[in-house]
């Protein structure tokens, strides 16, 4: 690369050779004079230069006094608040030196061309920038693979071990890095020795003896930062030794427990054989009836110890429930509870409590409530084009929108998944069966459990999806027609745009309509972003007419900036059935990086109009729910603060839903549920303003996302075309005194429901008649 300018900045240089940089006061911070090239008219002109946590900074000579009294007091902060002229990132920097004590810095489209005083002031400029660049592309290259904030592990000690394991592997780094320059600078003394050698002429020894000399020292000092990283490296791994013996002599004793719970388990399960066998009568079912007391079952998940001797084949096992938000569990042990409990639980279901054991919910296939098969009227697909890896360039995207409106720049579609915000609000379907039991059901608090299951079961598919659906455009629709498969039709409508509001309505066939109008809102707060749904949900049931209404939790999406994208769900949803005045209170645990429970933790209760707890609910959104139970309560001392904990005694649970495991090569999928492959499949007869038939969303599908931008910027200025129409028709109707009613929606009409008091928008009916009737003519034309 060449100097520019080498002419302007000889003097500047010669007047540089006398300053040596100050180290700062920690190895990864170094700083002192260099002469950085400004432009033509100025030449070179003398920075002070900071390096530190792999960002050099440079300030102007006359703020130097400034920055370095600060130095002494508080380093950190005196240079964040002062006026930095520049920094530049060494992670995605290329160094390259040239002769002539010049040093050049590039990132992105920023260059530096700096020189020092002296070929050993340079070179050790370029030794630190080298052992800083190394160290900060690891910590990028860290920070991407797993951040801090990354998925939450379940043992803090794992976790520390892991940070002890990147510090070596840091260290070794830095060897490796020093290892580099030395071989570097020791090839270029060989070759200066080389020279000394062929060497005739007697005036130009002494520059050539010169030049060696400088390469010694340039090696004294590389070789003197090498050995400190080595010692560095020996101290460290010496002052974790006794850590590691610890750890090892833990581990050992966790193998030899569990060992010996092996051992008991196998002994328990030999004397229940023995005792079935023993048995005078006995069926071809297990004896473990659904009242059978549990010795596996928690709120919390976690495993339990189970107290037992196969002498006593009597003996009746406990299971203590632990870290519960407000309650503790235990299982029944009085025969007479049993019993009541098992005449109590007749009535559920058709009198098969069992058919809540879902273990087989291998996928999402077609096994209605009977069991009987379905066959669906056409074959879904169970692929979609993979994901293109398109790198993101923000200078490309932040180019084109130079001049325009804040309001007006369009977000790229590379953040975005190809499905509609619409078809996203159809994917809490996906586990409909669950509502089908529950319109069978005979007690509305055992249809309770199942309709708080399937609250819970709408979030499973958002642990990988951090990608953000398409913001529908006014006017849209998305239809689902699953009546012959599963029996129910779904639609949903944008309303609203300024705020963004859209409306759903399902009937079911099997027993239940289902309808919700929400409103998305979001704070942006630097590290993560909330995303808050408004809006009720309401579930009724049309033999019973159980109404059931709950509101939605907060989503939260960590390392916006840096890091792994992950997504938690926090909160506290109240399910109320308003005829019966039955209540369910579940609650979402946020993930804590210095909590022990189960991530993504679920429990809740189930009451009576009374307030009397009936059952337990217990698991994780993202894999399961169970319930269990309760045949008797107490105040228990298990609380905090002096605060006691209600302790329930509990029947054996059972599972209420279980997720559905994704299709092979959903990671190149958008990570899509076997549903979410089928929502965005081209159908034949659909309404004209579906999201099927989204240009863009189409085009990015398809793996063309060039096109998809242009095509997604047209469809949103046209809307924005439209809407400023409309804004001028109002004007007018203000001006000439007449009544401006603004946009109408097409299927949904505005109403105030009775029980909540609330005004929503519900459907006013007439989409499926004009779709057997393929008149489309009221259809706006927004693509």
């Amino acid at each position: 690369m060449s100097d520019p300018g080498r002419s302007s900045a000889s003097s500047a240089t010669s007047a540089a050779s006398a300053t040596a940089p100050a180290t700062g006061p920690g190895p990864d911070t170094y700083r002192g004079w260099l002469f950085k090239w400004t432009n033509y008219l100025k030449g070179y002109q003398r920075r002070w230069f900071v390096l530190s946590n792999g960002l050099l900074s440079y300030y102007r000579s006359v703020d130097v006094c400034f920055v370095r009294i600060c130095s002494q007091i508080d380093r950190t902060q005196a240079e964040m608040a002062h006026t930095c002229r520049g920094t530049i990132n060494l992670a995605t920097a290329h160094i390259d030196t040239e002769d002539a004590c010049n040093i050049v810095l590039s990132s992105g489209g920023r260059t530096y061309h700096l020189k020092a005083g002296t070929e050993v002031e340079r070179q050790r400029w370029v030794t630190a920038l080298e052992l800083a660049k190394a160290k900060a592309s690891r910590m990028m290259n860290d920070q991407s693979d797993d951040s801090g904030e990354e998925e939450p592990t379940s043992r803090s000690d794992r976790s520390e071990l892991q940070g002890v394991l990147k510090t070596l592997a840091g260290k070794l780094e830095d060897l490796s890095t020093c290892n580099d320059l030395i071989a570097k600078h020791g090839a270029a003394l060989q070759r200066s020795l080389s020279e000394l050698e062929t060497l005739r002429f007697p005036p130009e020894s002494g520059e050539k003896i010169k030049a060696v000399n400088e390469r010694a020292t340039l090696f004294r000092i590389t070789s003197n930062a090498m050995i400190n990283a080595c010692r560095d490296f020996l101290e460290l791994a010496e002052s974790h030794s006794r850590r590691w013996q610890r750890v090892l002599q833990h581990e050992r004793e966790q193998r030899t427990h569990l060992e010996e719970t092996i051992e008991q388990l196998a002994k328990q399960h030999n004397s229940l054989e023995r005792a079935w066998r023993e048995a005078p009568t006995h069926s071809t079912h297990s004896t473990l009836t659904p009242d059978t007391p549990s010795t596996c079952t928690g709120v919390s998940g976690r495993s339990r110890k189970e107290e037992a001797s196969d002498e006593d084949e009597d003996t009746e096992f406990f299971d203590a429930m632990e870290d519960s938000p407000a309650f503790i569990t235990v299982t029944a042990t009085d025969p007479a509870h049993h019993r009541r409990s098992q005449s109590n639980l007749s009535g559920l279901s058709g009198g098969q409590y069992s058919d809540w054991n879902l273990e087989d919910h291998s996928s999402p296939s077609y096994n209605n409530l009977s069991g009987k098969e379905v066959r669906p009227l056409r074959k879904r697909r169970s692929r979609i084009p993979e994901k293109p890896n398109y790198s993101l360039n923000l200078w490309s995207i932040m180019k084109n929108c130079i001049g325009k409106e804040l309001s007006k720049i369009p977000m790229p579609v590379n953040f975005n998944e190809p499905l509609s915000m619409l078809q996203r609000l159809t994917e809490d379907l996906e586990y409909s069966d669950l509502l089908d039991q529950a319109a069978l059901c005979g007690s509305s608090l055992d249809q309770m459990c199942l309709v708080a299951a399937f609250s819970v079961s709408s979030y499973s598919t958002t642990v990988h999806r951090t990608a953000k659906p398409f913001n529908p455009l006014l006017g849209e629709t998305y239809e689902l027609d699953r009546l012959e498969e599963f029996g129910y039709r779904s639609l949903c409508e944008q309303v609203s745009h300024h705020p963004p509001a859209a409306a759903h309505h399902v009937m079911s066939q099997r027993g239940w309509t289902l309808w919700q109008e929400i409103t998305i809102a979001s704070k942006f707060r630097g590290k993560y972003l909330s995303i808050m749904p408004l809006g009720s949900i309401h579930l009724q049931f049309h033999s019973s007419g159980n109404h059931y209404v709950w509101r939605k939790v907060t989503s939260t999406v960590h390392n916006i900036i840096v890091g792994k994208l992950w997504i938690d769900q926090s909160g506290d949803i109240d399910i109320i059935n308003h005829r019966t005045k039955e209540t369910c209170q579940l609650k979402f645990s946020p993930y804590s990086y210095f909590s022990r429970e189960v991530p993504r933790k679920v429990t809740g209760v189930v009451s009576d109009s009374e307030g009397q707890a009936h059952y337990i609910l217990s698991g994780t959104w993202d894999e399961r729910m169970e319930s269990a139970k309760i045949v008797q309560s107490s105040r228990g001392t298990g609380g905090t603060e002096g605060k006691q904990k209600t302790v329930y005694q509990t029947l054996s649970p059972r599972l209420l839903w279980k997720k559905y495991p994704l299709p092979e090569n959903s990671e190149n999928m958008y990570y899509f549920s076997s549903l979410a492959l089928t929502l965005n499949e081209e159908e034949a007869g659909v309404s004209l303003t579906d999201s099927r038939l989204r240009p863009d969303q189409r085009l990015m599908e398809a793996g063309q996302w060039d096109e998809a931008n242009s095509e997604k910027q047209r469809l949103e200025e046209k809307q924005r075309a439209v809407r400023r129409r409309r804004e001028t028709e109002a004007n007018g109707a203000n001006d000439e005194g007449r009544e401006y009613e603004g946009y109408t929606p097409l299927w949904f009409e505005r109403r105030t429901d009775p029980l909540t008091g609330e005004t929503s928008h519900v459907y006013r009916g007439g989409y499926w008649e004009a779709k057997e009737r393929q008149d489309w003519s009221a259809c706006p034309d927004i693509y």
